[in-house]
């Protein structure tokens, strides 16, 4: 029998979201649980190296060193993946808690992730707009399931089965990237997150707070950054017209 259950990852000390984790648990479409973020603001230097490799000889190179928010945050999500392999699932959909679900949308497309995630694995809700240029993989009523290249960055929502949940936390056992950047190489981990159209979630990060991540930067450095962000993705778009050889999913 398949099983699905929902888990938002909330920080604890972000106490302006906690109406909005309230709301997302009354809207879930499964039971939902919470899943304590990890606090990067307490990560010793022990836990930070035991996760968190600069250097990890991937390509494209990240241009940017991990601050411990990023690092934290790419913890929280490994630990719903863990979830979602402990408790034995068929699929875990996993909220940041800083989105919004539209219920009547989000009731259909649901229903098509679900019999969509056995064989994709890993399928976004995403709060920014898909290119129109993407791959249609499948329909499913006015529901599309889309591959957009490269991968979409974000991960406030996701439909996340059992085996790409093992197949993940193998995987990022060492990173030194955003989880989203990772989830971005599939030439590196064989895995290549789609999306669905429309998403059904919105985006209420200002509306709750605004970002736990970001930090100050001084303007030339900031400029500097933008440069080097520019420079990377335009290698990520490269990197990801390259074949590879996914892992496959279904039986």
């Amino acid at each position: 029998m398949a099983k699905y259950k929902s888990f938002i990852i909330h920080l604890k000390r972000s106490e302006r979201r906690k109406a909005q984790v309230d709301d997302l648990i009354s809207k879930s479409p499964f039971d939902a649980e919470v899943v304590d973020a990890v606090d990067g603001r307490l990560l010793s230097d022990q836990d930070i190296n035991e996760c968190y490799k600069e250097q990890l000889f991937l390509r494209p190179k990240y241009p940017f060193g991990m601050n411990s928010g990023e690092i934290g945050c790419f913890l929280s999500h490994r630990a719903a993946w863990q979830r979602i392999v402990d408790q034995n699932l068929t699929a875990g959909l996993v909220f940041e808690d800083d989105v919004q679900i539209d219920p009547d949308v989000f009731s259909k497309n649901i229903q098509a992730a679900q019999a969509w995630s056995k064989e994709y694995g890993f399928i976004q809700f995403q709060v920014r707009g898909v290119p129109e240029k993407c791959k249609v993989l499948d329909t499913c009523g006015n529901v599309q399931l889309l591959q957009p290249s490269p991968t979409l960055l974000r991960c406030s929502a996701q439909l996340i089965s059992r085996a790409a949940a093992i197949h993940l936390l193998k995987e990022t056992e060492k990173f030194d990237r955003p989880v989203d950047g990772v989830l971005q190489m599939h030439w590196v981990t064989g895995l290549r997150p789609v999306c669905v159209e429309p998403s059904g979630v919105s985006d209420r990060t200002r509306e709750t707070g605004g970002s736990t991540l970001s930090i100050k930067t001084p303007k030339l450095t900031k400029l500097v950054r933008e440069w080097q962000r520019m420079v990377y993705r335009r290698k990520v778009v490269r990197y990801s017209k390259k074949s590879f050889k996914p892992m496959v999913f279904g039986d």
